[in-house]
């Protein structure tokens, strides 16, 4: 290993089973996202001042010869508060969500990482292996274990919740299970899953013929990225999903391949571990993050987490410190609302001691 706006919308300035996943994943995914470092932040007095600036990526070596590129925000917390553990979701990098993990890292560490084969992460050196949810939980565990800490916090967001949830249940799999060596006092489960449903995903289409135009690009890619938000938030952001878009179509995919994307997609149709959700201790808190207009997850899957997990939490309406101006806002929740609102949600369901009460985080 080397080393308060409380509006409901923030306006944001500044013939078998390989030939359906060829056809309907494969290659849509690629018709759509493939084209024609980061250093630990000073944390600031305000999520402004908070910068993330070029060079200085750790890296940690899978048992595999993978790698995963992580950073630390808020280290000076270190030992002082309990971190938290951003697992990103499909196709999303470490950095995207930015604006919450520094609002985050104000009073905390906020360890954010890319998945293997995204972002500086790095496959096997043969590179062919098949990517699975366990093995990404696999992944995140090997990193936590090898970061050392006692304690931490998870907050998984889509893919990433199916991923920390996975991994919560490795100690409990009838076969190759994993312990896990430190506490998790506190789970954030925010628009995902815990059992894989129909109907739902991101809205790919397959387009037979010849590689896409950048402009047929960009539209397959709008209609994408609106589905991730709500049309009145694209309404009143324009300039922001119009960097959203820009962003996708022309430049950083390389960062973004377009095949792990694709085995991502795969692998959320393929996982299974909800029985073994009742197994997770029933001190650890969770809470329940999700849209009412979630176009990816809809939020009926919520009611699948809270049969497992019956002791979850929902994140609640109002304009008390830690709670959201409103449940109408879409999968990219990291996109809504002022960072504070975000910051404070993390921090005031933190003070809830992992057996109830209020503690001392």
């Amino acid at each position: 290993m080397s080393t308060d706006k409380r509006s409901s919308t923030y306006t944001y300035n500044g013939t078998g089973l390989s030939g359906f996943v060829e056809k309907w994943v494969f290659k849509p995914v690629q018709r759509y996202f493939s084209p024609g470092k980061l250093q630990t932040p000073v944390i600031a007095d305000t999520v402004e001042e908070v910068q993330l600036t070029a060079g200085g990526v750790n890296t940690v070596v899978l048992p595999d010869g993978a790698k995963l590129a992580y950073e630390i925000l808020g280290s000076q917390y270190l030992g002082k508060m309990t971190p938290f553990v951003v697992v990103c979701g499909m196709t999303a990098l470490r950095g995207d969500d930015q604006r919450v993990n520094k609002a985050v890292a104000q009073s905390r560490p906020v360890l954010i990482y890319d998945h293997r084969g995204m972002g500086d992460s790095s496959l096997t050196p043969a590179g062919d292996e098949e990517i699975t949810i366990e093995l990404l939980a696999r992944d995140l565990l090997f990193l936590l274990i090898e970061l050392g800490w006692k304690e931490v916090a998870l907050c998984g967001h889509s893919m990433g919740g199916v991923v920390a949830q996975q991994m919560l249940v490795l100690p409990y799999l009838p076969i190759s299970s994993a312990q896990i060596p430190f506490r998790i006092t506190h789970l954030f489960l925010v628009g995902t899953r815990c059992k894989i449903n129909q109907g739902s995903g991101l809205p790919i289409k397959a387009v037979p013929g010849k590689p896409r135009s950048l402009e047929e690009r960009r539209e397959g890619a709008k209609r994408v990225i609106a589905a991730t938000l709500d049309p009145a938030w694209v309404e009143a952001n324009g300039s922001r999903f119009n960097e959203i878009l820009a962003n996708t179509v022309t430049n950083n995919m390389t960062n973004r391949p377009a095949d792990m994307v694709a085995k991502q997609s795969v692998a959320l149709r393929k996982f299974e571990f909800e029985q073994h959700l009742k197994h997770l201790p029933r001190d650890m808190q969770v809470l329940i993050i999700h849209g009412h207009l979630d176009q990816i997850i809809p939020f009926e899957c919520t009611k699948d987490m809270v049969t497992q997990i019956p002791w979850a939490q929902f994140i609640q309406e109002g304009s008390q410190r830690g709670q959201i101006p409103t449940l109408q806002f879409g999968h990219l929740w990291y996109e809504y609302f002022d960072p504070q609102i975000w910051h404070d949600v993390v921090h005031v369901f933190m003070q809830r001691a992992p057996d109830g009460p209020l503690g001392k985080d």
